[in-house]
């Protein structure tokens, strides 16, 4: 069994070696993440190694027999999945910000634009990527920097994330999941409870706190396991996340593992249907 790597986040690119690529800052250096046929390496370019990125792996064969049987198999064909969680809350909320409104596909563009105009430059094993801006430069940025790139509707959301979090965001890194949610982001202009849960998992690497009535996620159980009966006429998801959890059963870590693995199994259909020269 192999081991498929969960490319949901933006910041992956592939190059024509068919190797991901990805450039991080965590706090103490700036990081490039490889995944390839040697499986996921992580090589500090710069600072030091002493807070290495998270890494979260699951394994899609645990799930449990309440989860539909044509949904199992599928997902089991995975392998192990392995996730690189955000490394920080910084880079979380500012992604989960620009996938707001529009589609995936628009979101990708829009974010990987938002970084190479405005975020910092990383070469390393023989790749180059960019990091999102920081805080202080977010705040920084006039107006029309913002309009350039496609982001003006975003602009008084990432402004306001950017003051939150150089108030705020080491106490918040330091909270569980759940109360990061509840008690935290969703206070902060913009950040809706989609946009919190969306964060949350993805700083946190705990997809049980996903927000499971996401478009993606229905869209790929739908594609997946067309026999059952799932309830997709409700736009809102919200009769879809009452059933999904239930298939899921109670543990926390079971509706962790099928989130995180539907969202991967759809990561590789996507790449498929747009592989291209």
């Amino acid at each position: 069994m192999g081991t498929a790597l969960t490319t949901d986040h933006p910041a992956w690119i592939q190059d024509a070696d068919k190797t991901w690529a990805r450039a991080l800052r965590t706090a103490d250096g700036t990081w490039m993440a490889l995944f390839g046929p040697a499986g996921l390496e992580l090589k500090c370019v710069a600072g030091s190694e002493d807070t290495k990125p998270q890494v979260v792996t699951t394994d899609p064969t645990t799930l449990p027999a309440s989860v539909p049987a044509e949904l199992r198999c599928e997902l089991a064909d995975l392998g192990t999945v392995v996730r690189l969680s955000a490394p920080s809350l910084w880079d979380a909320v500012t992604t989960a910000i620009l996938r707001q409104i529009v589609r995936a596909e628009q979101a990708r563009a829009l974010y990987r634009r938002w970084c190479e105009s405005y975020g910092a430059q990383v070469s390393g094993c023989g790749r180059t990527r960019h990091l999102a801006p920081t805080p202080e430069q977010v705040l920084e940025l006039d107006d029309e920097a913002f309009d350039r790139v496609g982001a003006k509707l975003h602009r008084p959301k990432l402004r306001a994330a950017a003051d939150a979090i150089l108030r705020q965001g080491e106490a918040w890194e330091r909270l569980a999941s759940a109360d990061l949610i509840a008690g935290e982001l969703i206070q902060v202009r913009g950040i809706g409870p989609w946009t919190a849960h969306a964060a949350a998992a993805d700083f946190s690497g705990d997809f049980s706190v996903y927000p499971h009535s996401d478009l993606a996620v229905r869209t790929w159980a739908a594609r997946i396991a067309p026999s059952q009966n799932w309830p997709l006429e409700d736009k809102s998801g919200k009769p879809f996340e009452k059933q999904w959890r239930y298939v899921a059963g109670p543990r926390a870590g079971d509706l962790h593992t099928l989130t995180l693995t539907t969202l991967t199994w759809g990561a590789h259909a996507r790449t498929t249907e747009h592989a291209g020269p």
